[in-house]
């Protein structure tokens, strides 16, 4: 039997995992329900499973018959806090919280991918780690496993790492996108907070006035990414929450404000986040105030290196056909912390297109929408690529 067979073999178990993981979403690092609907999916397969400690993570090492060194696939497990709009049958059944980004996909591929490789593990030139991850969404679940030692589950690092991410528009379903070098951007938020004296509003020069330091402060950082980076190598910085005051005739203690800011490389990653933090120390220190900026959340950019590419590209063709790749000409502004793992491993980012058939790639809702849905059809196919690439490396 062929890879693509057994897989297509698997579909409705898939299915089954998928729709229970979409009815009862979880958010966060703290992911109990899942963690044990994946642990009876991996119930009786010949894999050595661990659990996290600071958060509910699922790590699983399948031993090869080869001396190579292992291979690492990854599959986040979180969802989001968004209120379901989908339409769909096995809709959420948690208020306010939605498998909107597709992560319930993710692991019922990698538990595919984890019954496909137990029958096949003397084929594997080494062993293989199953990183199933919380947190992903905004509370860098992958550093947390990091740290807690799933780089060396198999005891020794990987040699090269893959995940799979499923878009819920923009691509076909069935198709296959990536690239060498970023992929994504990287992402920091940013949050200001500028401090003077409040006062009555008919008597500002009595006050020290944060409120125009503050929008000053807005728009020189906008010039200032216009100005002091390539083009060829942009930062996207958007101001998306700005607080201050309570009534129109007072004026306020202080202004608060929080950015986003996205960059492609490292270089661009480490000078924005130097350079804003100086524009608005100047702003502030111009009209007498103080200021506190500094950044609660920063994930590198994601990179995928050249050969990990290439192989996963090759292995996509030789499954499925050349038609249904795509080489992306850019990275994507969004961020994933699968950055953290690629910057201590090679490897490769792939997105898989599962637009449902019965919409436009075009026009559909995009992942994180209340109304994004997904193609159940392109789970054997995501579980078969990332078998295949266990079974398959290293690249020859």
């Amino acid at each position: 039997m062929t890879l693509l067979t057994d897989a297509a073999d698997l579909h409705d178990d898939l299915v089954a995992l998928r729709h229970d993981l979409h009815r009862e979403p979880e958010v966060g690092l703290d992911l109990p329900r899942t963690q044990e609907k994946i642990l009876a999916a991996l119930d009786g397969l010949p894999i050595e499973v661990t659990t996290g400690t600071a958060l509910s993570s699922v790590t699983g090492v399948l031993r090869g018959g080869g001396t190579g060194p292992p291979v690492l696939l990854r599959a986040d497990m979180d969802a989001l806090p968004v209120s379901e709009r989908s339409g769909v049958s096995y809709a959420s059944q948690v208020a306010g919280r939605m498998h909107a980004c597709g992560h319930d996909l993710h692991v019922a591929m990698l538990v595919g991918a984890a019954r496909l490789l137990a029958p096949r593990r003397a084929q594997l030139p080494g062993d293989v780690v199953l990183m199933f991850q919380p947190g992903e969404e905004g509370r860098r679940g992958a550093a947390y496993m990091i740290e807690e030692g799933v780089l060396d589950a198999a005891g020794s690092r990987p040699a090269a790492a893959y995940a799979l991410h499923v878009a819920s528009a923009q691509l076909p379903t069935g198709w296959f996108a990536t690239r060498s070098g970023p992929v994504l951007g990287g992402a920091d938020v940013f949050e200001v907070t500028v401090r003077g004296v409040g006062g009555h509003a008919s008597q500002p020069h009595r006050a020290k006035d944060p409120v125009p330091a503050a929008c000053e402060m807005v728009l020189a950082l906008q010039t200032f990414v216009t100005r002091a980076f390539d083009v060829f190598d942009p930062v996207v910085l958007t101001v998306g929450s700005f607080h201050a005051g309570t009534k129109d005739n007072i004026i306020p203690d202080e202004a608060r404000f929080e950015a986003s800011i996205r960059s492609f490389s490292e270089l661009s990653h480490a000078k924005v986040k130097e350079g804003a933090v100086e524009v608005v120390k100047g702003i502030a220190a111009a009209h007498g105030l103080a200021v506190e900026a500094g950044f609660s959340m920063s994930y590198p950019v994601t990179v995928s290196t050249e050969p990990e590419t290439e192989f996963a590209m090759g292995r996509i063709g030789e499954l499925f056909g050349g038609d249904r790749l795509v080489r992306m000409p850019t990275p994507v502004p969004m961020a994933e912390d699968f950055s953290f793992v690629l910057n201590d491993v090679p490897g490769a980012f792939v997105f898989l297109g599962a637009c449902p058939p019965d919409r436009d790639p075009a026009t559909a809702p995009y992942n994180h929408s209340a109304e994004a849905a997904f193609d159940d059809d392109v789970m054997p196919s995501g579980a078969a690529l990332l078998a295949d690439l266990a079974l398959n490396h290293p690249p020859k």
